[in-house]
């Protein structure tokens, strides 16, 4: 790989960890156009989801990446932020649980906790507040068992 491409890489990485995502937009774009890896498509993909609102395309092209490495929690998470800039919040969830399958994966983690994710229902045929599953929740989690 060139050093073009790597800088590309090294500044998208950076402008997307500092919330830039107009700058990391760009460089994930070029850096695509040379060489389309399974680990640019995700970025690229919630880059386009935050800047230009294509939420479709964006997890299109989301799914690609995970269809390329599905066992990669990166892409699961980079869903998942498409996801909730999209307004869908439970799939947002659910993205960041099934990439916590895979590999401890400190992002997914942070992220689950600054959504407080609820735990699934004990009953899960049964409504989230129905009595049962609220007060064999409350009963399970002081038993510590949950």
């Amino acid at each position: 790989m060139s050093d073009t491409f790597n800088d590309l890489l090294r500044k998208g990485e950076q402008a997307l960890k500092n919330g830039d995502t107009l700058v990391a937009l760009l460089q994930f774009e070029t850096a695509h156009a040379i060489q389309p890896l399974p680990g640019i498509k995700s970025k690229l993909a919630f880059c386009l989801a935050k800047e230009r609102r294509q939420y479709q395309q964006a997890m299109n092209l989301c799914r690609e990446a995970l269809q390329a490495e599905p066992d990669n929690p990166d892409h699961y998470y980079q869903l998942s932020r498409i996801y909730l800039v999209a307004g869908q919040k439970r799939q947002a969830i659910k993205s960041l649980r099934k990439g916590l399958k895979f590999k401890r994966h400190q992002p997914i983690i942070d992220e689950l906790n600054r959504l407080g994710a609820r735990k699934e229902p004990v009953f899960s045929t049964l409504p989230r507040d129905h009595v049962l599953n609220r007060s064999v929740g409350i009963l399970f989690t002081k038993l510590g068992s949950r």
